[in-house]
């Protein structure tokens, strides 16, 4: 910051060490994927995921690499990864479920290590993580989010945020938590943590938080609104209206 920068300044440093800004890659997979500005034909939809994931890098402090589109195809896929040589971390969006298509994870798996398959959430329950050797045989970080805009954001929050905070030297990794009265009903139908997207406001002293409207994991307004994730425990049914929430922030007044 400005304060820091002029301390050292007034001491007469010029170089000082610090910890570089991790570059993560992103890597979209889709044969249904444009990119935007180009048309669009039938059962096509733009990718999303790939700028999401970059405007929320970028504000951690990483430094987005931007790989493109790979189509569903061990080829498509491997000319893509064949572009990392000095990244730190590779993302890539859909490709991690059990569908005829998703073959990312059996790809990287060839070239690495795949520690775990799958996560208890919602969203986000598709997810890999593991190592991937690169062509100057370094090994980086793999973390294979969703392919659902919703879910790829949440599972970022949770697992890709606090790993570039880690790798620029921070410890406290934690976003700020409240405890909120909530004002809708969460529901949890499949004993898996849920992450609901809430708008939080606060009256008299007190937090309130609101669903910001449907939760399909396809509806990425759901995160435009949202300023927080309201948790529901993975062993709890049901979070009544009314009843004390954990919210973790996602943004928050000064």
């Amino acid at each position: 910051g400005p304060g820091e920068i002029g301390v050292l300044a007034s001491i007469g440093l010029s170089r000082v060490s610090v910890f570089r800004r991790p570059v993560i890659a992103i890597l979209a997979t889709g044969n249904e994927l444009r990119e935007p500005g180009q048309s669009l034909e039938p059962g096509q939809i733009y990718d999303s995921n790939s700028f999401s994931l970059a405007s929320a890098i970028k504000r951690y402090g990483g430094i987005p690499h931007m790989l493109g589109i790979a189509h569903d195809d061990i080829e498509s896929i491997q000319e893509k990864l064949d572009q990392l040589l000095d990244d730190d971390m590779l993302l890539t969006s859909a490709g991690v479920s059990k569908g005829d298509y998703d073959i990312v994870k059996d790809v990287l798996a060839k070239q690495g290590k795949i520690e775990f398959w799958s996560i208890r959430m919602k969203p986000a329950k598709p997810l890999a993580f593991g190592t991937i050797r690169l062509a100057n045989k370094r090994r980086i970080p793999h973390i294979g989010l969703p392919g659902n805009p919703v879910s790829a954001l949440v599972a970022f929050e949770q697992l890709v945020r606090p790993a570039i905070l880690k790798m620029l030297g921070q410890t406290n990794l934690n976003l700020p938590t409240i405890t909120a009265t909530l004002q809708d009903t969460i529901t949890n139908d499949d004993g898996r943590r849920v992450y609901a997207r809430v708008i939080v406001t606060e009256k008299n002293g007190v937090y309130l938080a609101k669903l910001t409207g449907h939760q399909g994991s396809n509806i990425l307004t759901s995160m435009v609104h949202a300023n927080g994730l309201a948790i529901c425990p993975e062993d709890t049914q049901r979070v009544l209206a009314g009843s004390q929430v954990t919210v973790e922030l996602l943004s928050w007044p000064k």
